[in-house]
């Protein structure tokens, strides 16, 4: 069984764990790495053993991969993306998939032509605990995720929304079987040019209603969903990978007297990233679609574009595009 070559692109603070994770995985070959910083890719490339790139045409030339992560900034994903692709280059785009929402389709109408895996990189999809609660949840009918942390400056390209927010919409949109009907949302800048905290509410067709907050201002990092459900409360801890069950219970004959049940379900945990990847290394190597495609980040992304709309207040002016957005 041949190895499925791959590649990365960006080996900064993530990217470097795409590389490393890829010579972890069964049938994946790293075939080397790619950055604009040169002793950074010679850094990244030379402790695993694979050739350092500083021009992705050179990269794609020389080594003739299979797939390709893209871990560069939003700003050159859809450049990226578009070069490789047009090599007939399997990839998976870290989140945000690209700044506009036009290029999204572009990205998919390329996709489809070329008959190309197209992976987002929505990571917490691959979460142990939220895969064991999108297995058994019913009809959720409130929501409420809190993303938050200190400030970093690791991020600068974009606010809380794109960095943060957008695993959160992501998963809500994967557990609600509904349509939205409303999005409303507040936030503001506190230590850079983008929103630093934000608020959003959806509501959707079916009445269910979801409320996110993300903050990277709050000394306080906390990463938790809460589901509620008509007869029980879910809470996963996406850091610790735990899932934790409430319900009450009739205690005994006494019909109007209840006991609250708590239960702490076991499963295995894993490492994200690499379920992430080995599942997209699967799909390229089995012709299957991915868990996390294209189309999944293109409604989170559209998701996105109308919170940010709201807190910037650009709504004449957006035409679709965030990267209009994101300097308001």
């Amino acid at each position: 069984m041949n190895s499925i070559r791959v590649g990365v692109v960006g080996v900064g603070h993530l990217g470097v764990h795409h590389a490393r994770v890829y010579t972890e995985i069964l049938g994946a070959k790293l075939v080397g790495v790619v950055d604009i910083d040169e002793a950074r890719a010679r850094e990244v490339a030379g402790n695993l053993g694979v050739p350092a790139y500083t021009d992705l045409d050179a990269f794609l030339s020389e080594t003739r991969p299979d797939a390709l992560s893209v871990v560069v900034p939003t700003v050159r994903h859809f450049e990226v993306a578009k070069k490789a692709m047009l090599r007939g280059v399997n990839l998976l785009i870290e989140k945000p998939v690209t700044e506009r929402v036009d290029e999204v389709e572009e990205l998919l109408r390329t996709a489809s032509d070329r008959k190309l895996i197209l992976q987002v990189g929505h990571i917490e999809r691959f979460n142990a605990a939220v895969q064991y609660v999108r297995e058994i949840i019913d009809s959720p009918i409130y929501i409420q995720s809190r993303r938050t942390g200190p400030f970093s400056q690791r991020i600068s390209d974009v606010g809380v929304v794109l960095d943060l927010m957008i695993h959160d919409i992501d998963i809500i949109l994967s557990i609600v079987p509904s349509d939205i009907a409303e999005v409303s949302a507040v936030g503001r800048r506190v230590r850079t040019n983008h929103e630093d905290i934000a608020s959003a509410q959806i509501r959707f067709m079916n009445g269910a209603i979801a409320h996110i907050l993300v903050s990277r201002v709050t000394e306080k990092r906390m990463r938790t969903l809460e589901i509620t459900e008509p007869e029980r409360y879910i809470t996963v801890n996406y850091e610790t990978q735990d899932v934790t069950i409430n319900h009450c219970v009739q205690n005994g004959s006494n019909s109007n007297s209840l006991v609250e049940v708590v239960e702490h379900p076991l499963f295995p945990k894993r490492e994200p990233l690499k379920m992430e990847l080995q599942d997209f290394v699967s799909c390229i190597r089995e012709g299957r679609q991915p868990l996390v495609g294209l189309r999944d980040g293109k409604r989170a992304l559209d998701v996105c574009v109308s919170i940010l709309r709201q807190i910037h207040g650009r709504t004449n002016e957006c035409e679709g595009k965030t990267g209009l957005l994101l300097g308001a």
